[in-house]
């Protein structure tokens, strides 16, 4: 992290004395001290700070806030198509939308939308019963059942030219499929045996630590003592070994992955159950439970419980209640965390659960979103298959045809999407132009303006990352009223589209496509190298990991915002 009052400071009085060409916003780590820690404090709010102001490279909201004497003119609502939402956390109250032609709770579709009872949003992944299908399965299940009746078996040789391209994704989904199964079966050997020795470990360690207290460098220390080989922990297991340094090294297996007592292992291996037995599973009917057709497009499946949470199954509330947090938390109460803007209001649509979205869901929530008067739709999932990315194509344009802005997370793998395949995209992964000119993809950055600036997670992408934004250590609202900080490409897709919906505040007469082209130039361009995500040491320009090379800057959007709205007057 840069030091950057002075120096920074002295960097602009220097780069006026340039050419009129040169970039003001370009901002240089050469010769600046780095600032190696955040306080407390500042970690909670870093992401909304300004570089130069603050020596913090956030998104300098704060400084707009600080100088901007405008009122906003619209509240502008925003689609989270998500998993569901804690409807009653203290920092979102007043902040979801409200569908004023539904009349509550009637089972009448007053509205005639097409979704009865749709008072707040809509939970695509709803049940008959109420609540919602907590397992899904994996993109690459769906088009292994699908496609496998058609291509199990045969060569390219037997294949038509029309067929080329599904035949060659769905040998590449094979592929996935039979790497996951091995993979989370493997997984799940580790849990059961992790449960049979637990007691063994435990009583054992008792005798070195009667208190339990121990560290996992007492332990670590403990099994260079009394190892008798060199096994590996798989090894270990396969084998049931129970000798003491074995016994030592299986309580460290489980503490690195925060398995901490024999509850966190006996829900992991649960967990584990559903994946193979259902998300990996060709022949489990994910859709039993909501009753639709997966393979046609309709209005009305699911149901109106858009804050649905089934006891004794895994919590899913917490990701689309921290993506409206970073958004829309009250910025006017005197508690929690301030979201970007306070004229907005939070549209849920629940579509993810265990497992990956189904192409179907997403799409019928994107048309739902524009049908029922989002401007902006913010999208923090994907995934490496899609079954129907005709659906996707034709849903973004008809967003883009309703001036709705998409914006959508990168992707937390580490890799350069010009090259790896991350749904839902603009793009078909085939060389053909981008359909639309609405759609936004951003990659995460950190608060360190050093090598590490860019997210070690994070994908990135010269032509299919569109810009990155602050997406590590972002403090936001929780499930269950809570508040915590969380990483990922998905809080940098929250970062944009609160700042989308900012600008339509002010500027209402704006475009789509104006405010993605202002998002995307008017953002900061950071001059220095960066550590390539998933790479211990190789380094590239920033600038040459995304198509803008930039950072999001709201105090310069919503200056060039304002010049572009009274251009168009």
């Amino acid at each position: 992290m840069i030091k950057l009052r002075f120096l920074f400071f002295l960097a602009a009085v220097l780069l006026v004395g340039c050419k009129a060409k040169k970039d003001l916003n370009t901002i240089t780590s050469k010769g600046v001290a780095l600032k190696t820690e955040l306080t407390p404090l500042e970690l909670k709010n870093w992401y909304l700070k300004d570089n130069i102001a603050d020596g913090i490279p956030g998104i300098s909201l704060d400084k707009w806030y600080k100088q901007n004497k405008k009122k906003a003119k619209n509240t502008i609502v925003v689609a989270i198509i998500d998993t569901p939402i804690d409807t009653k956390h203290e920092d979102l109250k007043g902040k979801l939308w409200i569908n004023s032609k539904e009349i509550p709770n009637n089972d009448i579709d007053d509205d005639q939308n097409g979704y009865v009872d749709d008072v707040n949003g809509w939970s695509f992944i709803g049940t008959k019963k109420g609540d919602y299908a907590v397992w899904n399965h994996y993109e690459y299940v769906r088009i292994v059942k699908e496609w496998g009746p058609v291509f199990k078996g045969k060569t390219e040789s037997e294949i038509g030219i029309k067929e080329l391209a599904n035949y060659k994704e769905y040998l590449r989904a094979s592929k996935r499929l039979e790497e996951k199964e091995k993979y989370y079966k493997n997984w799940r050997r580790s849990a059961v045996h992790s449960i049979e020795v637990f007691p063994l470990v435990k009583d054992t360690l008792k005798h070195f630590f009667p208190k339990e207290d121990y560290t996992f460098a007492q332990l670590d220390s403990l099994y260079k003592k009394y190892k008798i080989n060199d096994k590996t922990y798989k090894q270990r297991r396969n084998s049931n070994d129970l000798d003491l340094g074995a016994l030592i090294d299986y309580r460290m297996v489980n503490l690195e992955v925060n398995e901490i007592t024999l509850e966190d292992i006996v829900n992991k291996r649960m967990e584990l159950d559903s994946i193979v037995l259902r998300s990996l599973n060709a022949d489990y009917n994910e859709r039993l439970q909501i009753g639709d057709n997966p393979n046609m497009l309709e209005k009305g499946y699911g149901n109106n419980n858009i804050g649905s949470y089934k006891i004794g199954e895994l919590p899913v509330q917490d990701h689309c209640t921290k993506m409206a947090g970073i958004i829309g938390a009250d910025r006017e109460n005197t508690i929690g965390v301030k979201g970007i803007l306070q004229n907005v209001k939070i549209m849920p649509l629940n579509v993810s659960q265990s497992g990956e979205e189904n192409d179907k869901d997403i799409v019928m929530a994107i048309r739902y979103a524009v049908d029922n008067g989002a401007r902006v739709i913010n999208m923090s999932l994907g995934k490496e298959f899609s079954l129907h990315k005709d659906w996707m194509f034709d849903a973004l344009k008809y967003a883009e045809e309703h001036n709705v802005l998409v914006v959508h997370s990168a992707g937390n793998f580490s890799l350069d999407v010009d090259l790896n395949q991350e749904y839902p995209s603009d793009v078909a992964f085939d060389g053909t132009p981008e359909v639309c000119h609405n759609f936004i993809n951003v990659g995460s950055t950190t608060y360190k303006l050093n090598e590490y600036f860019v997210s070690d997670f994070s994908d990135y992408g010269k032509e299919n990352v569109d810009l990155f934004a602050p997406g590590a250590e972002v403090y936001t609202t929780t499930a269950g009223n809570g508040y915590e900080a969380d990483s990922g490409t998905s809080m940098s897709a929250a970062v944009v589209s609160g700042t989308a919906a900012l600008i339509w505040s002010y500027y209402p007469n704006l475009t789509a496509s104006e405010v993605k082209k202002i998002i995307i130039d008017s953002g900061t361009a950071y001059n220095l190298e960066v550590i390539v995500p998933e790479t211990k040491d190789k380094k590239i320009a920033f600038s040459e990991l995304s198509k803008s090379g930039k950072v999001l800057n709201v105090y310069n959007a919503m200056i060039l915002a304002e010049k572009v709205s009274k251009n168009k007057k």
